[in-house]
């Protein structure tokens, strides 16, 4: 997989590690009284899940910091630019030559492969009428 699609895939993972962490700190977040307005939230039961909620924020921002370590370990992996932006227009223009170039070989192999097709239909035409002029008619 070359480095721009692993960077994608990155980018993708810590989307998607944002998301669950949100979704999760949200879902699981105990009740908080927001004003003092409002009556006291229920009592919430400890159970082992509420340990487990205290460690979650933890084990998503360790993953999250991986993942962002990752990144930029990739981004770090990409090549660097040699000569600054004339070097990459010289580049560039280089590379639309070459592509013109290579565009104008492709079509003339494609004329003669076009005239090459229809010497052969015409072989072939001529072929079935000598066949079924062979025939005797009945």
């Amino acid at each position: 997989m070359d480095i721009i699609s692993q960077l994608q895939e990155q980018v993708n993972t810590i989307a998607a590690l944002t998301f669950n962490t949100f979704g999760t700190l949200q879902r699981d977040a105990p009740p908080v009284r927001l004003s003092p307005n409002y009556p006291e939230p229920p009592p919430v039961n400890p159970t082992e899940d509420s340990t487990n909620v205290a460690e979650q924020p933890k084990q998503m921002s360790a993953a999250f910091v991986k993942a962002a370590k990752q990144f930029d370990a990739l981004v770090a992996a990409l090549p660097l630019s040699d000569g600054g932006e004339e070097a990459q227009l010289k580049r560039i223009a280089e590379l639309q030559d070459e592509n013109d170039a290579v565009g104008q070989e492709l079509q003339k192999q494609l004329e003669a492969a076009e005239k090459e097709l229809k010497q052969v239909k015409e072989l072939f035409n001529q072929a079935t009428d000598n066949c079924l002029n062979l025939k005797k008619p009945e």
